[in-house]
């Protein structure tokens, strides 16, 4: 005899008495976490899309200029988003990397290097100033376009860009706005801000004196 179940399809049922187990699994409860989600995501990415543009590179699918630029600016924005994630779990970018597996050995490289592949030393301390200087000013836009705009935020970077600028042989516009903005924040203390007007002119003067020092090397 069979059973009068024989031949039926077993059902998988749920425990409609626990609605827990069917509620969204949320990574973040407030703004804050989901702001600190956020920044690690963009800091994620910003890693992958350097590894991706230096294999691009080692493959001749991008012109040395435009690897150099990019690398430039990408290493400007790796720091800017690090110093957002930074914490003691996240020591370092190796740490990050190494807590969300990421393989990318080619970027940490780059990172660790702190300057593009095709930036050498071989003239002296020039070619290193070259790429601190874009990626100084590639820095502090993106720390004023982040809502970084208090005078302990921003001097380090911008006395550094100063003093830079001041050892190179080329001379140009943008020397003497970074100087000017220098003695503006002088006036401030640590914890004083720049207002929207400030900030709208500085990201401006520096994005020109950007352009305008790349031009200056030809």
């Amino acid at each position: 005899m069979y059973s009068s179940n024989s031949g039926r399809r077993h059902e998988r049922r749920y425990d409609t008495n626990r609605p827990e187990l069917h509620e969204e699994v949320k990574l973040f409860r407030n703004a804050r976490e989901r702001e600190k989600y956020d920044n690690m995501a963009d800091l994620f990415a910003l890693i992958q899309t350097l590894q991706s543009l230096e294999k691009a590179y080692i493959k001749d699918a991008v012109t040395a200029k435009e690897y150099t630029d990019a690398c430039s600016k990408l290493l400007a924005q790796i720091s800017a988003a690090f110093n957002l994630v930074k914490s003691s779990t996240y020591v370092d970018i190796p740490a990050f990397m190494r807590e969300f597996h990421l393989d990318c050995p080619a970027a940490l490289q780059r990172i660790e290097d702190g300057k593009p592949i095709t930036v050498q030393d071989s003239q002296g301390n020039f070619s290193k100033s070259i790429a601190d200087v874009t990626s100084l000013y590639i820095t502090l836009c993106d720390k004023l376009q982040m809502g970084m705009v208090a005078k302990d935020e921003l001097y380090t970077d911008l006395k550094c860009l100063a003093d830079i600028l001041g050892t190179l042989p080329s001379d140009f516009e943008g020397k003497s706005k970074v100087d000017n903005w220098v003695g503006e924040l002088d006036k401030l203390s640590a914890a004083d801000t720049l207002d929207e007007e400030q900030v709208r002119q500085m990201v401006f003067d520096l994005e020109n004196g950007r352009e305008a020092f790349v031009r200056t090397l030809g």
